[in-house]
């Protein structure tokens, strides 16, 4: 038996979610937007930070940065010609009865409740923003995975959201009361990645 493989250091893993992200055209304001869209009827007082901040937080997350990694991996092999057929195809069409795109990323959105989930079923189904540009298939691009993670991302997002809503009507606060930094208080925890 060989030996066991040491670990990937949480910052590579981040750093690379976020180049793979630019690198398929999708910036973090661009998922921001879209959490301040679904976000902002329920709470005055929200800033694009906030919700720029939240997008950040989500982005630490191991699940999501891994599915993000796998999806785009899978999008670019299908661009390349790389994938074995009949999954090039699969792929390449954005077949819709194959499902192992959305299976991925709402995996990925489990970590954050019941309310990411359903948000991720409305921005499936209704295509908001950037996630309606890379499912409108441009220039040969395939965008397969990627559009439900961008998805995945942004309901994750919302979902920190909604419950640090919670948090704050609680302590007799909104958005107005506090700074895009204290979004979420678990990124101020030692060790946490920033």
């Amino acid at each position: 038996m060989g030996e066991k493989a040491e670990p990937v250091h949480s910052k590579v893993v981040a750093e690379a979610t976020k180049e793979a992200l630019l690198r398929r055209g999708v910036t973090l304001m661009d998922v921001a937007e879209i959490v301040y869209e679904m976000q902002l009827p329920y709470n005055p007082g929200l800033q694009m930070a906030h919700c720029l901040e939240s997008v950040e937080g989500v982005l630490r997350k191991r699940e999501l940065q891994h599915a993000i990694l796998v999806g785009i991996e899978l999008d670019e092999l299908a661009e390349q010609g790389k994938l074995s057929e009949p999954l090039l195809q699969i792929v390449r069409s954005d077949e819709g009865l194959f499902g192992v795109d959305e299976t991925i990323a709402l995996g990925a959105v489990f970590t954050y409740g019941s309310i990411a989930v359903t948000t991720f079923g409305h921005l499936d189904k209704n295509k908001t923003g950037i996630i309606n540009e890379l499912d409108t298939k441009k220039g040969g691009a395939v965008h397969t995975f990627l559009d439900d993670l961008v998805a995945s991302i942004a309901a994750s997002a919302s979902s920190r959201i909604a419950h640090r809503t919670r948090d704050l009507a609680e302590a007799g606060e909104t958005f107005k009361d506090i700074s895009p930094d204290d979004t979420m208080p678990e990124t101020k925890i030692k060790g946490a990645l920033s």
